[in-house]
């Protein structure tokens, strides 16, 4: 596997406003201007993404949609390479649902990770 750069980290959060007030005006990053399919906003600093999701604490794991869950996301030159390397180690995978060249597995504690291929 080719892991090529660091793409985004997604948080989750209780309270929207709150963390965008937070992330958008105290921290002074900018908002990345993109429509979600869920509630949450985007920030960019020199090109790494903070995405922030709407969601309880005790939404820890949501099973059926990994990319909801909190997560980091690397970018890889050879997606299928990468499933290949997973699959060889026995880690689980699950397909993104939006259909773009991505993947989720979880490292041996729960931890979601998100591979694209950019």
């Amino acid at each position: 596997m080719n892991i090529t750069r660091y793409l985004h980290t997604a948080i989750l959060v209780d309270d929207l406003e709150k963390a965008e007030h937070f992330y958008g005006t105290v921290l002074g990053l900018e908002r990345c201007d993109r429509a979600l399919n869920f509630p949450g906003a985007w920030y960019e600093v020199d090109g790494y993404q903070i995405h922030l999701m709407l969601g309880t604490p005790a939404e820890l794991h949501n099973v059926e949609r990994w990319g909801r869950n909190r997560h980091i996301a690397f970018a890889v030159a050879d997606l299928e390479a990468a499933k290949a390397q997973l699959q060889a180690h026995d880690c689980p995978i699950q397909l993104s649902v939006s259909g773009r060249a991505a993947i989720f597995s979880q490292d041996p504690d729960g931890n979601i990770v998100e591979l694209s291929q950019l």
